[in-house]
């Protein structure tokens, strides 16, 4: 099937749909069905991008590093090993956005006047470190600079926009067991996101049950009835439901081991 005979279907293509042009596209190689297939997904890139805004670069830049994320995704997608392909996605467009973060400089324009005081700034630290044996104090930079302390200080804080922290770096929490990364602390976290992978895996698993075991599944961990309560809707033993309820754990966990590989 063509790319126009796709588009005649004047609807948004379904999940079956795209996984055939999945598995053709990795076959052929199909320029048509990249473009189609980039086209169906460029939503997730989209909304990763957004995540990232007012973070000091502009959010068209963003939303075209995310779009390159997405095509790599695509790229290396096989549909075959069962993952729904937002699952797989994600992790890829996140990964090239904090890539583009880390090596982008001079994420804020600054005044002329600022970047040269910053140079020399640099500069003065080096020298009085040498002749004073310790780091310089604010005052001392800035009457070796025949300036005031005040235009030190505004320019020691604006040179920190020129090479952004990598969003890798670790900070002291205050707790005895736990840092908190950079990239924590930037973006707005999508709840959405943190259920894609889990979405995916329940709905993949619960397809090898039984509708009884369905049930019992749903109402013992979606809306936490005892056993006792569902065996006395289902007309069957207690007994009978802890048995089922064991037999849907070991299917997930094979489900999930084989998830994991």
């Amino acid at each position: 099937m063509n790319k126009s005979e796709y588009y005649n279907l004047n609807k948004k293509l379904d999940k079956t749909q795209i996984k055939e042009l999945f598995r053709e596209y990795k076959e052929t190689g199909s320029k048509e069905i990249r473009e189609i297939l980039i086209e169906e997904h460029l939503y997730i890139a989209e909304i990763l991008a957004k995540k990232y805004l007012n973070r000091g670069i502009d959010y068209d830049d963003i939303f075209q590093v995310a779009s390159i994320g997405l095509i790599y995704a695509i790229d290396r997608y096989d549909v075959d090993k069962g993952f729904e392909f937002s699952s797989f996605a994600t992790p890829t467009i996140v990964g090239e956005i904090k890539k583009y973060f880390r090596d982008k400089g001079w994420t804020i324009r600054v005044p002329r006047r600022i970047q040269e005081l910053s140079k020399k700034i640099n500069n003065a630290k080096i020298t009085l470190s040498q002749d004073l044996q310790r780091s310089p104090t604010v005052d001392e930079i800035a009457e070796y600079l025949d300036s005031t302390p005040d235009e030190i200080l505004e320019a020691m804080e604006a040179s920190k926009v020129y090479s952004p922290q990598s969003l890798d770096i670790t900070f002291d929490s205050g707790s005895d067991d736990k840092d908190i990364n950079l990239s924590d602390l930037i973006g707005e976290e999508e709840a959405y996101y943190s259920k894609i992978e889990n979405n995916d895996f329940l709905e993949k698993a619960m397809a090898n049950l039984t509708d009884v075991e369905k049930e019992i599944l749903i109402a013992r961990y979606f809306n936490k009835r005892t056993q006792v309560s569902i065996a006395k809707s289902l007309n069957i033993s207690q007994m009978t439901v802890s048995r089922i309820e064991k037999k849907i754990l070991e299917k997930m966990k094979k489900e999930l081991e084989k998830a994991v590989l």
